[in-house]
């Protein structure tokens, strides 16, 4: 007799070509379209690892060509107004620690302006020498600052100088560099105008030098019109320590000016003899005339200004009446 579970359950015998007829079936029905995942549960491997790549690849090198084409534009030859604003402004962010150390927030105001104004006119290398001048002088005023505060020849702030300092160390660089933008005197003049304008500033940082070491290291300080014994921070006051300082740093910045392509050796010479000439001048008028009856008006920024306007001329004069040949 046969068992009641046989009526319903087939051996497998009799299931394969039902099994088979509804494989078929099932093969002729289209596939569902496959759609890319990037789920990490359920992504392919494989894919993964090609698309991922590069599309990184991609956003780096749209990334490198936006950094590409901002130091193209800051490196603009001849310089524009928009070149020089956009360098000024990631110099000055970048070293702002540098600039605060030196210059009150007025002051960073008024530099950001020479900055911008020597890029226009001589490019990266007029900026470069002008910050080295800051960086030099700077040093410079901070060496020994207890000792110069407590002796009153300091100077205010810790040394931080204002809008007025800052005109007063760049008026004659700034007079050269409009002079070069707008190209007075015409092609013939560009190269005078290059040469007062590196003038000035070693003619300034010489005497910022000398001034500063003079403070700190001078043992005697002399007045430099009658060679009499003053005290250290006198109007018009030299020491030896102080003058010899002064001339290694007009030395020093003439020869990164060499470096830089911004003068040649014999204008570098030039501009070393200025700079001493001017710096004597300016001690004489401090011992004769500053701080006189008269002559209150005579403050340290409007010496300044005259100061680094003489090294300026003569630099200038002394290039036409020796160095003329070379550029004729």
């Amino acid at each position: 007799m046969a068992s009641p579970l046989s009526t319903v359950i087939k051996p497998p015998s009799l299931l394969q070509p039902q099994q088979s007829k509804l494989s078929h079936l099932l093969s002729n029905f289209p596939k569902p379209p496959q759609t890319l995942s990037f789920n990490s549960t359920n992504a392919n491997p494989r894919l993964s690892r090609m698309v991922i790549p590069s599309v990184r690849a991609q956003s780096t090198s749209t990334d490198l060509g936006l950094l590409q084409k901002a130091v193209q534009f800051a490196q603009s030859s001849p310089p524009t107004w928009q070149s020089a604003l956009l360098s000024n402004l990631v110099i000055f962010v970048v070293g702002s620690p540098i600039l605060v150390a030196g210059l009150s927030l007025s002051g960073i105001g008024a530099a950001f302006l020479l900055g911008t104004l020597t890029w226009r006119a001589f490019g990266p290398s007029g900026f470069l020498l002008v910050a080295a001048y800051f960086v030099i002088g700077t040093a410079a005023t901070k060496l020994k600052m207890a000792q110069k505060e407590a002796q009153g020849v300091a100077e205010k702030k810790k040394g931080r100088r204002g809008p007025r300092s800052v005109i007063g160390s760049s008026a004659a660089g700034c007079v050269c560099a409009f002079l070069s933008i707008y190209g007075i005197g015409g092609e013939a003049f560009l190269r005078l105008w290059q040469l007062a304008f590196v003038a000035s500033f070693c003619t300034k940082l010489s005497d910022t030098i000398s001034s500063e070491i003079g403070k700190a290291y001078g043992r005697t300080t002399y007045l430099v019109t009658t060679f009499k014994v003053v005290p250290r921070g006198t109007e018009g006051a030299v020491s030896v320590e102080g003058t010899f300082a002064g001339l290694l740093a007009s030395i020093l910045l003439a020869f990164v000016g060499c470096l830089i392509g911004e003068i040649n050796i014999s204008e570098a010479v030039v501009c070393i003899v200025a700079s001493q000439i001017a710096n004597l001048g300016e001690s004489v008028i401090g011992a004769v005339l500053q701080d006189k009856e008269g002559f209150q008006w005579l403050n340290n920024d409007v010496v300044n200004v005259i100061n680094i306007s003489m090294g300026s001329i003569l630099a200038i004069l002394m290039q036409r009446m020796v160095l003329q040949n070379r550029y004729t």
